[in-house]
């Protein structure tokens, strides 16, 4: 996790001065929950939001995170994109593209 959080590339919020470096609070599953993982986001001045095993439900943190797995799960529709089978990384990143196209596709069709 700390290499992960290190990766975070410095946010935008629009106002001046320098851009903070990490977020205020990461929202994790109950997979996250160890000593370690709270210390070093504390050592990095973040406050960690990681659901507890066994005491706390992660249907909270869900609200944040279900966007994600939606998206991940529009992707897995295209039945070539879940299970590799191209050898060429080229052809695959076209697919990836193409289920990309249509999934914003869909999208404007909704909203407009």
């Amino acid at each position: 996790m700390a290499l992960t959080v290190d990766a975070i590339p410095p946010l935008r919020n629009g106002r001046r001065g320098r851009p903070r470096q990490r977020p205020d609070k990461p929202h994790a599953d109950k997979a996250y929950d160890a000593r370690a993982r709270r210390r070093e986001c504390r050592a990095r001045g973040i406050t960690p939001r990681i659901a507890r095993r066994g005491i706390e439900r992660s249907d909270r943190l869900g609200r944040h995170r279900w966007v994600v797995e939606r998206s991940h799960a529009w992707f897995n529709r295209a039945r070539r994109l879940p299970v590799r089978y191209e050898r060429r990384a080229d052809i695959y990143e076209a697919f990836t593209l193409l289920q990309a196209s249509l999934i914003t596709l869909r999208q404007i069709r909704r909203f407009c």
